[in-house]
C-alpha cells in the first residue's frame, strides 16, 4: 500500500525543492503568525509557482476569517484547506461552501474522547487529520508542529468514511512504527524535518519521504 506524505510548514524555495524532488504529494503552507513556519500569502505565492501542480498545495489556516481565506485563495491555487483551530462542524461547512475548496479538520487527541470527537466532522469535512493535542504544561504551545507525538494505539482497529492522515511528532525514524500501529495510509510532518523550529532541513525532508516510499 502506498503511503501519501505531506510535508508542512513549507517557507523557502530549498525546502519546496526538497518536497517535490522527494516526491512528496503534499506541501502545506502556514498562514498563523505565532507559528515559525508562517508565510505572507505573497510569499506562499513565490513557493508555490515552484511546484508542479502534482504535488497537492494545502494551505494550514487557524480560526481564520473569510477575509485571510479569500486573500490566502486568490495567491495560491489551493488543493485543500487545513483547519487547525477550534473550528466548530457548522464553521468547517460554512468555509467549504463560500470557497468551494476541500477542507481538512485536525483533530487534535490524547485520549479516546478526543479520537470519538472527530465523528461530529464526518458530515462537513473531506479529510480529517489527527494531530497530538499539546500537554497542558507546555509552554508556549502552538495549534500544531510541537514535536509532541501522540498514543498511535489510539488509532488502531479505528476506521472512517473519509480519508486521514497521521502527524504528531513524526520523523524518519518512527514513521515506520506510527504507520504500524495507527494504520496511517497518509502521514503528515513539520517539526520533524528540521534543524530547529521553522527552519526545514532538505536532507530531513528527503530522508523521511525515503521512509515513507519503502513503506
Amino acid at each position: 500500500m502506498t503511503i501519501e506524505a505531506k510535508i508542512c510548514g513549507i517557507n523557502t524555495a530549498a525546502a519546496a525543492t526538497a518536497a517535490v524532488e522527494g516526491d512528496a504529494d503534499y506541501i502545506g503552507l502556514v498562514f498563523f503568525p505565532p507559528s515559525p513556519r508562517s508565510v505572507t500569502p505573497k510569499q506562499a505565492h513565490a513557493i508555490a509557482a515552484q511546484v508542479p501542480a502534482r504535488v497537492r498545495k494545502v494551505a494550514l489556516l487557524v480560526d481564520a476569517d473569510d477575509a485571510l481565506i479569500r486573500e490566502v485563495a486568490a495567491a495560491v491555487p489551493l488543493d485543500l484547506l487545513q483547519l487547525h483551530g477550534n473550528e466548530s462542524p457548522e464553521r468547517v461547512a460554512q468555509i467549504k461552501a463560500r470557497f468551494d475548496v476541500p477542507v481538512m479538520k485536525a483533530i487534535k487527541i490524547a485520549s479516546t474522547a478526543d479520537v470519538a470527537s472527530a465523528t461530529a466532522y464526518l458530515r462537513v469535512a473531506d479529510r480529517l487529520l489527527f494531530d497530538a493535542k499539546p500537554p497542558k504544561d507546555m509552554k508556549n504551545a502552538l495549534p500544531g508542529g510541537n514535536a509532541v507525538s501522540f498514543d498511535w494505539g489510539l488509532l488502531a482497529g479505528r476506521s472512517w468514511p473519509i480519508p486521514w492522515m497521521l502527524s504528531g511528532g513524526l520523523d524518519a525514524a518512527n514513521l515506520a512504527q506510527a504507520v504500524r500501529t495507527a494504520r496511517a495510509t497518509a502521514v503528515d510532518v513539520s517539526s520533524g524535518v528540521e534543524d530547529k523550529p521553522g527552519v526545514k532541513s532538505p536532507a530531513k525532508i528527503r530522508a523521511f519521504l525515503e521512509a515513507a516510499k519503502a513503506l
